[in-house]
């Protein structure tokens, strides 16, 4: 169930709702459903501490080997079936 960014063509405001299957959502501001989908991004939260311990120890994580595939039982897991 993805989460989804809208801006209501309506009232202008800009919502997040988790949209289940073909559900059509409504701004919760006006009940509008002139809606058009945003292109949106995702975070990542850690803290200032870490982030400064990171960067001053390390130039970045180190490439990995494995867990690009998808494999569903998880990374690393597709190299068991050699």
């Amino acid at each position: 169930m993805p989460i989804y960014e809208y801006r209501c063509g309506s009232c202008d405001h800009r919502f997040e709702k988790l949209v289940r299957g073909a559900a059509r959502p409504t701004c919760p501001r006006c009940s509008g459903a002139e809606l058009q989908r945003l292109v949106s991004g995702f975070a990542v939260a850690a803290g200032a501490q870490a982030l400064t311990r990171m960067s001053a120890t390390s130039p970045g994580p180190a490439p990995s080997p494995c867990g690009s595939c998808g494999d569903p039982r998880g990374p690393g897991a597709c190299s068991l079936d050699d």
